[in-house]
């Protein structure tokens, strides 16, 4: 089902931009759980933290979804220094580097099911996800994907999953730079290939990329996705992507007719 904030003219899409992590993978699923004792750990030097201090936290990863890792760390970097416990403080890059290293152990152990044919593809992707991004390719739309987490890391997952071959591009942040991967897509889309906004769309679950379609001009479609069941509504994501500017929020890809008839490629 397709909750429809923003009623717009049917759209004549050549471009569609998505997000990946907790919009089409759940291979990452759960680093809110590494990075929040992470920072906690790094702000207070290990003591307990105090409460306002982990509401302090938590609000901050909601809020800085969907933005590149480092960008996350220059943050934490920001927050050791004010709060003063750290006898050491540390470039962003260490930080980043410490939470990498924490999350890829649950990454990789998922990868690891896959390689051995333990699990497939299917149980690490939202709900009607793969089957909406062959409709939009077989339909002739170019595809691309624009990620915060590192850029070989992105490549990596989206071969895993297996689908590499529907995108025209796929890009994660680069190596020690916190450049906006996700603003530079979608500026080259609409500015050097000339696109309006009524024939790009922008697809995913942080406020980043809802936002910065919106600001373009583009079709922005929401996805506030419980990426624990990989399909459904989580109230939180909602309320983000509403506040974001999405023109339209879904659970999961499930309603492939809906989502067709959104797209104007029945």
């Amino acid at each position: 089902m397709i909750e429809i904030i923003n009623k717009k003219p049917k759209p004549e899409l050549k471009a569609v931009i998505f997000d990946f992590d907790g919009t089409i993978s759940v291979l990452r699923a759960g680093w809110e759980s590494v990075m929040e004792p992470l920072m906690l750990e790094m702000i207070t030097d290990g003591e307990n933290p105090p409460e306002h201090l982990v509401n302090e936290v938590r609000a901050y990863i909601d809020e800085s979804t969907g933005i590149q890792t480092a960008l996350q760390m220059e943050w934490l970097v920001k927050r050791i220094k004010s709060y003063g416990s750290a006898k050491t403080v540390h470039d962003l890059w260490w930080y980043k580097d410490e939470y990498n290293n924490r999350l890829i152990k649950n990454v990789n152990l998922r990868l690891e099911k896959l390689k051995n044919h333990e699990l497939s593809p299917k149980d690490f992707v939202v709900l009607g996800s793969v089957e909406f991004v062959k409709a939009l390719y077989n339909h002739g739309i170019d595809l691309y994907v624009a990620s915060g987490t590192d850029h070989n890391d992105v490549v990596n997952e989206v071969n895993a999953l297996e689908l590499f071959e529907f995108f025209k591009g796929v890009a994660g942040a680069p190596y020690r730079k916190k450049d906006c991967t996700k603003e530079a897509i979608i500026r080259n889309l609409m500015d050097e290939k000339k696109l309006s906004g009524s024939s790009l769309m922008v697809v995913g679950d942080g406020k980043v990329e809802i936002s910065l379609g919106s600001d373009a001009g583009a079709i922005t479609l929401g996805t506030a996705t419980d990426e624990d069941k990989k399909y459904g509504v989580n109230p939180i994501k909602r309320e983000r992507l509403l506040k974001a500017g999405a023109d339209a929020i879904i659970g999961d890809f499930s309603s492939l007719d809906e989502l067709c008839e959104f797209t104007n490629i029945k």
